[in-house]
């Protein structure tokens, strides 16, 4: 079975990452209407990272957003659940660890900055993984959240929706190799946190001073945060 449901059983959605890897980063291209390498390269510069610093990629897929985050000159390592995501990334020659986001194969404080794109989404307990991104990061360190959210326009947002739900599966059946996995893609974006309640959530599990930035007209935000400092 490769279609998960929003009940979000990890050993269900992590089959289903297998089962699109062979040809997730063309997919996500095609559908994001290449909007998803300006993604990347916003979600590095919001980490401010750079030489020196350890960065934790988490869900971090075939591996691409690791390597663009690489190109500020920090330490990163690619982690994700799905070990067929990150064999089709063996050609980006970047350190890989196969891990749950809910049960962190890391020490604690032992990361300057972690970021976590399009998957926070897919994590059964939501608080439980920003949770665990606190504990494997240093006090002062950052995080970055990049994931699908609500539109800011109320007419574009009804557009997207029918996008989502009608155009985005079809697309998927011309360039996935596992076009049913998408209609969980579309269905998990629709009940997903606006902008506001991610937020909260994060604040919620320990970060401070959580703040974000809508881009492409709220498709997509990002969400950073502090881990505090010890009192």
């Amino acid at each position: 079975m490769s279609r998960a449901t929003l009940d979000k059983d990890p050993h269900e959605v992590a089959s289903m990452f297998d089962a699109v890897a062979r040809r997730y980063d063309l997919t996500n291209t095609v559908l994001s209407l290449g909007q998803d390498r300006f993604w990347r390269r916003a979600t590095r510069a919001a980490l401010k990272i750079g030489p020196g610093d350890r960065v934790l990629d988490l869900a971090a897929g075939t591996a691409v957003s690791t390597q663009e985050l690489t190109r500020s000159g920090a330490w990163c390592v690619a982690c994700d659940f799905s070990v067929g995501m990150l064999a089709a990334g063996a050609s980006r020659k970047l350190p890989k660890v196969a891990g749950d986001a809910t049960r962190l194969p890391f020490e604690d404080g032992v990361f300057d900055a972690v970021t976590i794109s399009f998957g926070l989404r897919n994590v059964v307990d939501t608080v439980g993984g920003l949770t665990e991104m606190a504990r494997v990061t240093k006090p002062g360190g950052r995080l970055v959240v990049c994931e699908f959210s609500t539109p800011t326009v109320p007419v574009f947002a009804t557009v997207y929706k029918e996008y989502l739900m009608r155009a985005l599966p079809a697309m998927a059946r011309m360039v996935s190799s596992d076009p049913e996995s998408y209609e969980y893609l579309a269905e998990s974006i629709r009940a997903w946190p606006d902008q506001a309640a991610l937020a909260r959530l994060i604040a919620g599990a320990g970060w401070s001073q959580v703040r974000w930035r809508n881009l492409s007209a709220g498709i997509v935000a990002l969400h950073a945060a502090t881990k505090p400092l010890p009192l």
